[in-house]
């Protein structure tokens, strides 16, 4: 595969001048570049690869490495195919960028990526017909830049939720609440009678740069100010994630918990802390169930994996094998597949993400919780039925990282699961 690594911008810098990690310029150059980084977002390489071979701490041969990725990539790209302007990529102007396809495409990518977390008594979608009136509340609801984030890049249009609010509902009220995101100050009791004349309302709530982003932490979860208070006196259900995570100190980054300490574990694999909501978690406007239509292998046998290599066993009289032992050629051939079906029991029609997860009965200290195999998406009509077929490779689901760091496929129960579906196989000799 032709590819190239860069870093994040000025991180080779870092590791000398604020980490420590190397204790001169020539020597970060040298140990990003033998670590397989190809180029670097800043001036380092550029100014100390040269007297980094020059102190014979790097070989010209790694900075060699480095250009083929690079100008292969180049050349892959038609960049030495005579003037760039004239060819294919050439002239991509913002009137190429902003085609009704292009935005159709934003459109739907932003409509899969929305995540549902709470629809109490059904009461999403609005109907348009049936909405007579909406209040839409909040210091995020008529502010268009927010919705652009971080290192952004520029929109075709912009609209803000009050925008697109009112175009949906024509007797639609408006209120920021706050006095700005911050919220040191709240209008709450015209807010409060604002939406009870309102048959539906909205908050948008939440933060923007001015609150979070590249060097401005924030050292708690809540939301800012009063708008806390704003929700609560409109009596409008709220969920966030545990503010007590907060901590958890930044520089812990240990995946797995530590009950001596206390420490939780990071990752939907390891943390073992309170969940508001699980990894995976999301709700549909409609209603899907499940079924292990087929699993092509009922179990997996270690000592069937290679005719060369032989379980063996550890200090807790364990048996594993190593994937490093087994080698590509027989973990390719180990693989095998799990049909699951999926059906749109609801009224409605519904795009829905299968993620099919694996697991292990009784897992060892150091084991994940469980972790996704894969996912896939389905659009299914009302009463509609489908299947999806999910490939299963022993070496790369069924493996954890031993206490060496080694990465081993170990006896003992598993199972796979969908939503609450479970399917439960053995790992054998």
């Amino acid at each position: 595969m032709i590819r190239y690594i860069t870093s994040d911008c000025y991180a080779v810098e870092v590791i000398h001048g604020y980490q420590g990690y190397a204790k001169s310029p020539e020597d970060a150059v040298a140990d990003v570049l033998k670590a397989g980084m190809d180029v670097n977002c800043g001036s380092d390489l550029k100014n100390y690869s040269k007297s980094a071979v020059q102190q014979q701490k790097l070989l010209v041969s790694d900075i060699d490495r480095a250009l083929q990725n690079l100008f292969s990539v180049r050349m892959r790209l038609g960049l030495f195919n005579g003037n760039p302007a004239a060819l294919h990529f050439g002239n991509i102007t913002a009137a190429d960028v902003c085609t009704r396809d292009h935005q159709s495409l934003a459109l739907e990518a932003a409509r899969n990526g929305i995540v549902l977390l709470k629809n109490l008594n059904k009461l999403l979608p609005l109907h348009k017909a049936k909405t007579p009136s909406l209040a839409v509340i909040g210091p995020n609801a008529n502010a268009s830049e927010t919705l652009l984030g971080n290192y952004e890049g520029t929109p075709c249009k912009r609209t803000s939720a009050l925008q697109a609010f009112q175009g949906y509902v024509q007797n639609t009220v408006y209120h920021s609440g706050c006095d700005n995101v911050s919220c040191g100050s709240a209008d709450i009791g015209k807010a409060v009678e604002i939406a009870k004349g309102a048959e539906y309302v909205v908050l948008a709530m939440g933060l923007d740069q001015s609150q979070e982003r590249e060097y401005k932490d924030r050292d708690n979860l809540l939301l800012p100010g009063m708008q806390q208070s704003l929700i609560q006196r409109g009596k409008l259900p709220i969920s966030w994630y545990p503010n007590d995570f907060v901590k958890v100190p930044m520089t812990d980054m240990r995946m797995r918990p530590d009950q001596s300490s206390g420490y939780p574990g990071r990752t939907y694999r390891f943390y073992n802390g309170k969940k508001v909501f699980e990894f995976g978690y999301g709700l549909s406007y409609t209603t899907y169930t499940y079924n292990f239509v087929s699993v092509s292998q009922k179990n997996l046998h270690l000592n069937q994996l290679s005719s060369t290599t032989k379980a063996v066993q550890d200090s807790d009289s364990v048996h594993y094998l190593s994937v490093s032992d087994l080698g590509s050629e027989r973990c390719e051939k180990a693989k095998y597949s799990a049909v699951v079906g999926v059906k749109n029991e609801g009224e409605m029609d519904g795009r829905h993400p299968v993620l099919l997860f694996i697991g292990r009965e009784n897992a060892r200290k150091g084991s994940p919780v469980k972790q996704l195999v894969g996912f896939q998406s389905v659009r299914l009509k009302a009463g509609e039925r489908a299947e999806v077929e999910f490939e299963l490779n022993p070496c790369e689901h069924f493996s954890r990282a031993n206490e060496d760091g080694l990465m081993v496929i170990e006896e003992g129960n598993h199972y796979l699961l969908v939503g609450e579906e479970k399917y439960t196989f053995a790992v054998e000799v």
